[in-house]
């Protein structure tokens, strides 16, 4: 019992340090998740997604994801840009995998036509 009722209150303790973390929202954090984009690639295609998303998703690696936010916050950089730079990465990234997924069923296919023209030397 002692047990339970000490996770309960640091459960509550967590997400009570939680709640009172987020009214303190950074103004540039909210620019950040207020601004959207209307990608056309990858699980986004057809979405308006925030910039915030855009820069924590799967495309954008954490060192990139850091440089991008210090200079946004030390004013560097313009929400605009930080807006491009992310729908950028993100479009290249998606057209990367796309060629990869390409190439890799591509070897495939010219084994294939390699074993044909192979078999067809034998017969001669």
């Amino acid at each position: 019992l002692t047990a339970v009722k000490t996770s309960d209150k640091d459960t509550v303790s967590a997400a009570g340090e939680k709640d009172a973390d987020s009214p303190k929202e950074e103004p540039w954090q909210t620019a950040l998740k207020t601004t959207v984009v209307d990608m056309e690639v990858g699980e986004f295609q057809g979405h308006k997604v925030s910039v915030w998303d855009l820069l924590h998703s799967k495309y954008i690696p954490e060192e990139n994801r850091k440089e991008l936010l210090e200079l946004y916050q030390a004013g560097e950089l313009t929400l605009d840009q930080v807006k491009t730079v992310v729908s950028t990465i993100v479009t290249k990234a998606e057209a990367a995998r796309a060629e990869q997924l390409a190439n890799a069923s591509s070897p495939r296919a010219e084994s294939t036509v390699a074993e044909a023209e192979h078999t067809h030397l034998q017969e001669d």
